[in-house]
């Protein structure tokens, strides 16, 4: 598998005092160590189904996406969310992009009891992490072309194999101009053809709610998970007062939709780590998707 020492990058900026009081959190030391430690109690788990293959070859797997606005915030509380979310893929946007980009990748997955897949800096920020039930067919990371002024975008992909199932991966944080948004998600849409896949999950922040052009050209292709089965919150941002879906997660057609929404209640998380981990909350989705063909 891929690791934080895979691709090259290069050096930009020095990290910022929160991005180095919160390593500190990560570490267990420094203000607001011990706060974070408290468990949420009278809350319901959101009820979705635990990773495992069936005895037909199918297999269940857990995926999350999640936006985590360079580990700025609370990285102690986004590894326990993480974590306690028990996912067998994870779609990050916004991951580290400059200083040490890598470490604190590798850092945040060895926190979360997973390992990097591909993407960071090398990608714009989208980054892909795996349990170890993934096996690595390849990956890539595609950069878009950059508009003047703002910034750049990119794809994190993979092609994974689950219980001897291929599936497509990608990882996507769309512009924050409408228009642009609409041509990187027609790109995306080409990026999955070329895979070569029949199944492919797609996580991203689309910075625009489910009535947009964009999301609606995705959702028009793919199934909008949440969409499909609904278990767990619909909204993800702002973290702290959510009022609007901007992060989703699609399938393609052949994988059936467990559930898929905000999660609730997850073991071992304290009450504040959601809105302390990011600005954006996760969205956490259970997957079947079917058995390889028999050769």
């Amino acid at each position: 598998m891929a690791d934080a020492r895979r691709a090259p990058g290069s050096v930009h900026e020095e990290p910022s005092s929160a991005l180095r009081a919160g390593q500190a959190k990560l570490r267990g030391h420094g203000p607001g160590a011990a706060g974070v430690r408290r468990i949420v109690t009278g809350m319901v788990m959101t009820p979705l189904p635990e990773s495992r293959t069936e005895q037909d070859g199918s297999a269940v797997i857990r995926v999350l996406g999640y936006n985590i606005r360079s580990m700025r915030d609370d990285p102690a509380a986004l590894a326990r969310v993480i974590r306690a979310c028990a996912p067998d893929l994870v779609l990050v946007q916004e991951a580290p992009r400059f200083f040490r980009w890598r470490k604190y990748a590798a850092r945040l997955a060895r926190a979360s009891d997973l390992v990097i897949l591909g993407g960071g800096a090398t990608a714009a920020g989208p980054l892909l992490l795996c349990s170890l039930r993934v096996a690595v067919e390849r990956t890539e990371d595609i950069l878009l072309p950059l508009t003047p002024g703002l910034h750049r975008r990119g794809f994190a992909t993979a092609v994974v194999r689950i219980a001897g199932t291929r599936i497509g991966v990608l990882s996507c944080h769309l512009s924050l101009r409408r228009e642009e948004r609409l041509t990187q998600a027609e790109a995306l849409l080409g990026r999955l053809d070329a895979m070569g896949v029949e199944h492919a999950v797609v996580g991203g922040d689309l910075n625009e709610a489910p009535g947009g052009q964009a999301f609606r050209r995705l959702a028009g292709r793919l199934q909008d998970c949440w969409t499909v089965r609904p278990r767990g919150g619909e909204h993800t941002f702002p973290s702290h007062d959510p009022g609007r879906r901007i992060d989703a997660l699609f399938a393609t057609g052949g994988i059936e939709v467990l559930g898929c929404g905000v999660p609730a209640g997850l073991p071992g998380v304290a009450e504040g780590d959601l809105p302390a981990a990011s600005d954006h909350l996760p969205v956490l989705a259970a997957l079947r998707v079917p058995a390889a063909p028999r050769a």
